[in-house]
């Protein structure tokens, strides 16, 4: 009875320890063995790697269901529940990461810059030490391949587009006033500081269908989230001042920057073509709170400037020259949040309001413009798992825009209109492989001023032909309200549309960037009229068109030479438009075949220096001279120009800064003005319009107080 006893002990005992084999193969998605892989039960230490064949096995005490788990790096883990009866013989398929930095990327039509990017041809120190930009961010984004040179205006004009069809975004709410004003012929400049912005994202074609009303381009400023060490900027310049601070406390951090601009003592020594009763004079603040919660970050950003200037200007037909008069004050406000509310959700909601009001004095006309814009915006996106993300939402975008006029001729009037625009989209990116992905979006908008409903299909596709090269292919449609200009004399028109085609290729190799990008743009719906200019009895309708097609080319590096950071742009513009007052199609004024940028900076230690030059050619622009046959019959001489810069540091946090726009004095035309009537010999005669100054000089001491003791502005030169 005891020996019976003993062995039904034993027999329970053995049965307790049993041993189960675990055993199979694992391989890749072309039938690949892979070696090295880790195979094991979850929440034990049973478990084995793989052999060169991709063979595993091994023994495990644990009975009925369990999680086999299976990963190696850049696949996707793998996981296979089931009783531990069942898992031998096993042949397991291991999909690639598509998280992994080698991983392809939807960016066809895109130039991103910030660490946040995996492929970024300009980083946000670019910005601002580019010896042509000014510390102006538009200026450093037109040594971008598919912008042309416009250089009496300033703005952005992609590819073909005119300025106006490029809106600008900061943390993804639009600003609907980016541009200071200038007088006629003068370039303007963006209103806010790259100081307080450390990633950009330029697109010039082909955007998420997140991102509407703009038929050319959007530019993307994300403001930081995280500033590093409390500091005091303090800035003494040839045309100014500026102060900047940065505080943190707790879960809290505020930047504040302020700058006063006065170009009348610059003027004084450096004359120019204007007569001046009162050189441009400037004061603007902008400041930037954040707020961390435990899943995300609340951010308030808030900019007011206000200009002013008086000068008389040449003009052919006015033998005294055309006075002109303005003042313009400027109020943005944007606030966000951003944060996650488990681990597949993330949330964003924003809210800009903008509040613009210019008075101008031309001759004897008077003008007073006051505009009111307001941006809602709401997003989701959900992360189903590493290969599928889905990013929804819904905005609201109203503008109210009144404008009041008189003169000593006619009675004076009141022109404007209100108009909200209701929009909804959808976008989902799909990563088949770590080679390909598909982006996919439908974009859906209603306008209450024209009672219209538009949609816009978008779909991009990527996929890697190297280690670091890619191929992407974009197409979309776009959609945009005339501008102004023109609904504040009449709302009974529609809205216009592009279509975009680009193909694009980008290889990326250890600190080299080369990218080759041919697009193909067409137009419909664009705005004509029957006079000069807008006016209130001009005849509007929708029945404009035009075709934009080129290619651009873009080469980064900053490895091959030592201390030597440079970059090369060439793009090739094909572009014809019947609009505005056109009476037939012609390549636009605005547009020009041919532009180059050449950048570079050097580090020299022995001088603890940083010296720059950024060069800029474009080819002629269009113009229509009278004394000849035809419409913009007649293109100006190319546009040149060689711009220096040189940062020196007098100690870790003290820097001397010196620039020259224009080094060697080139004498740029930016087209003609012609006699309202012909002379005796019935010959119209003309002037060239030139730009107010051939040069523009900059000097300035910057000075940095930080904790540290050894940050510099040289980032924010």
């Amino acid at each position: 009875m005891k020996f019976a006893l003993t062995l039904l002990i034993g027999l329970i005992t053995l049965q307790g320890y049993a041993q189960t084999s675990i055993n199979g193969k694992v391989i890749d998605g072309k039938n690949n063995p892979i070696e090295g892989a880790n195979v094991y039960l979850e929440g034990t230490y049973d478990g084995s790697t793989t052999n060169e064949k991709g063979e595993f096995s091994f023994s495990t005490t644990e009975t009925n269901t369990q999680t086999l788990v299976v990963s190696f790096v850049s696949f996707e883990t793998e996981k296979m529940q089931s009783d531990v009866s069942t898992l031998n013989n096993l042949t397991i398929r291991l999909k690639e990461d598509v998280n992994a930095l080698d991983t392809v990327v939807l960016s066809a039509g895109t130039f991103a810059a910030g660490d946040n990017s995996k492929i970024s041809v300009l980083k946000p120190l670019d910005v601002v030490t580019t010896a042509s930009a000014l510390g102006d961010f538009v200026g450093a984004l037109q040594t971008l391949p598919g912008t042309t040179t416009v250089s009496e205006d300033g703005r952005l004009f992609v590819r073909g587009g005119d300025a106006d069809e490029t809106q600008i975004f900061i943390d993804g709410i639009r600003v609907f006033t980016p541009y200071t004003p200038s007088p006629n012929n003068s370039p303007t400049r963006g209103r806010y500081s790259p100081f307080l912005f450390d990633g950009i994202t330029f697109s010039t074609g082909g955007y998420s269908a997140e991102f509407g009303q703009a038929l050319s381009s959007v530019l993307l400023l994300n403001t930081i989230d995280e500033p590093e060490q409390e500091k005091t900027d303090i800035g003494i310049m040839s045309v100014g001042a500026t102060l900047g601070n940065t505080q943190k406390w707790g879960k809290n951090s505020i930047s504040v920057n302020a700058s006063y601009i006065n170009l009348e003592p610059y003027n004084a020594i450096f004359k120019d073509r204007n007569d001046w009763k009162k050189p441009y004079e400037g004061a603007s603040g902008e400041a930037v709170f954040r707020h961390r919660t435990n899943n995300g970050i609340y951010k308030l950003y808030t900019a007011f400037d206000t200009s002013r200037f008086d000068l008389i200007q040449e003009d052919i037909n006015v033998m005294e020259g055309v006075r002109f008069k303005l003042n313009n004050s400027n109020l943005y406000f944007n606030g966000s949040y951003k944060g996650e509310l488990n681990e597949v959700w993330q949330l964003f909601g924003g809210l800009s309001y903008t509040y613009a009001k210019t008075k101008v004095n031309a001759m004897e006309a008077k003008i007073e413009d006051a505009e009111n814009s307001v941006h809602a915006k709401f997003k989701l996106k959900r992360r189903f798992n590493s290969r599928i993300k889905l990013n929804f939402g819904a905005e609201y975008l109203s503008t109210r825009f009144n404008e009041d006029y008189s003169d000593d001729s006619v009675i004076p009037s009141s022109y404007g209109f209100t108009n909200g625009i209701l929009a909804a989209f959808a976008e989902t990116d799909v990563f088949f492989s770590k080679k390909l992905a598909l982006k996919g979006g439908l974009r859906a908008e209603y306008s209450e001023l024209f009672k219209e409903t538009t949609v816009s299909p978008r779909v991009s596709l990527a996929y890697k032909t190297g280690t670091r090269s890619q191929l992407s292919l974009a197409y979309g449609d776009f959609y945009q309200n005339p501008s102004s200009a023109i609904l504040k004399f009449d709302q009974d028109l529609k809205a216009q549309k592009t279509q975009h085609y680009i193909l694009n290729y980008q290889l990326n190799d250890n600190g080299k960037i080369f990218r080759a990008e041919a697009y193909y743009k067409d137009y419909d719906g664009l705005i004509k009229y029957d006079t000069g200019f807008p006016e209130p009895n001009s005849n509007y309708s929708n029945l404009g068109d035009g075709v934009a097609k080129g290619l651009d080319l873009f080469w980064r590096d900053g490895k091959s030479i030592k201390n030597v950071d440079y970059w090369l742009s060439y793009s090739y513009l094909d572009t014809e438009r019947n609009h505005r007052n056109y009476p037939v199609a012609a390549q636009p004024n605005f547009a020009n075949a041919h532009n180059i940028s050449i950048v570079g900076k050097y580090w020299i230690d022995k001088w603890k220096s940083q010296v720059g030059l950024s060069y800029g050619f474009a080819s002629g622009r269009t113009y229509t001279n009278p004394n000849e046959s035809g419409f913009l019959n007649a293109k100006t001489k190319s546009y040149n120009s060689l711009s220096l810069n040189w940062a020196y540091l007098l100690t870790q946090q003290k820097i001397l800064y010196f620039s020259v726009n224009n080094a060697l004095g080139f004498k740029n035309i930016n087209g003609y003005q012609y006699a309202n009537v012909p002379d005796a010999n019935n010959n119209f005669a003309r002037r060239a319009l030139q730009p107010a100054a051939d040069q523009f000089f900059f000097v300035g001491f910057f000075w940095t107080i930080s904790d540290k003791g050894t940050d510099n502005q040289l980032d924010n030169l």
